[in-house]
């Protein structure tokens, strides 16, 4: 097999190719001076099983842009077979219409990314699954619930922690985490008023005096986060962490964290950290590399991937 690699998370897919002990393949994503993007494959490909790694986080049009032209000219190199890596999916929360004239941009970019010249996606926590039926190629998506029930084990050793859903939307996610790892579960209830606030409600479940653990799937703003964490430690919490898979953490987000009753956020390496969250006391990583080089040796050798998750 192949692996490339575009410019949204190169010390992600270093790490990827290390884990597999493979070299990354020559490739370079150069811009003109107007800003076109091009692409060239300096390695032949043809017939070949090749994995594109690229996230489609911020700026999310650019890393699009770099992910389908190196599609294209994959599939004008006679690949045998294309498998786009996508550790975050940009414009995820685009699932439905919201209203009247809306568009629904989850299913547009992945009808560009299949026409493109994708054979198959591999993703990571998709922000609703029914966007795993938006392709109409093959999708794997993988869960970072394995990665943070290690993390939560070790840090947590020899305690009863509450697993905490920041809405009802999240239960499953959250209550995955909670049976792997034999906890509680609570949930909050916030009405959400206009898009980027949210208002909590109440809460679902026994906290006072636990140790909680707020679960999701995407940090952007960290409103949603951050009041979770104030309604928690006012109902009685011990303290309260945070296990999010994407750290988006976009515009005063870190310093919203930072300033908040949370002990820890906990991401994953899907986002490349800004400088901003690398400094940060309270924000910390975890790689999912060794669970994305996994599934990729399985794609290659047609073994099973959602195994890894039994």
């Amino acid at each position: 097999m192949k692996i490339l690699a575009g410019n949204s998370n190169r010390p992600l897919a270093e790490a990827i190719v290390a884990c597999l002990h493979l070299q990354l393949t020559n490739a370079s994503v150069k811009r003109f001076s107007d800003m076109e993007i091009f692409a060239e494959i300096h390695e032949n490909v043809r017939g070949e099983d090749v994995f594109v790694i690229q996230a489609t986080s911020y700026p999310a049009n650019d890393n699009i842009m770099e992910l389908l032209i190196t599609l294209d000219a994959l599939r004008r190199a006679s690949a045998r077979r294309i498998t786009t890596v996508i550790p975050y999916y940009g414009y995820a929360r685009q699932d439905r219409k919201t209203g009247g004239r809306t568009p629904i941009t989850a299913k547009l970019v992945a009808n560009l990314i299949t026409h493109a010249g994708a054979n198959r996606v591999l993703t990571l926590d998709l922000h609703s699954g029914q966007i795993q039926g938006f392709f109409d190629i093959p999708l794997d998506n993988l869960y970072s619930a394995p990665v943070f029930t290690d993390d939560i084990e070790e840090r947590f050793k020899g305690e009863k922690p509450v697993i905490v859903s920041p809405d009802v939307g999240g239960v499953i996610r959250a209550r995955a985490i909670a049976k792997r790892i034999h906890a509680d579960l609570a949930i909050i209830d916030k009405r959400r008023e206009k898009a980027g606030v949210s208002e909590v409600m109440n809460i679902i479940g026994e906290v006072s005096g636990r140790r909680c653990i707020l679960v999701d799937d995407i940090v952007d703003s960290a409103g949603t986060l951050c009041n979770a964490a104030v309604a928690l430690m006012n109902e009685g919490a011990k303290d309260v962490s945070a296990y999010v898979t994407h750290g988006v953490l976009s515009g005063g987000a870190v310093g919203r964290v930072t300033a908040s009753p949370l002990k820890e956020l906990v991401i994953t390496d899907s986002i490349q950290a800004t400088e901003a969250v690398r400094l940060a006391d309270n924000i910390r990583q975890l790689s999912i590399a060794p669970l994305m080089a996994e599934a990729i040796y399985r794609i290659s050798k047609e073994t099973s991937v959602s195994s890894l998750f039994e």
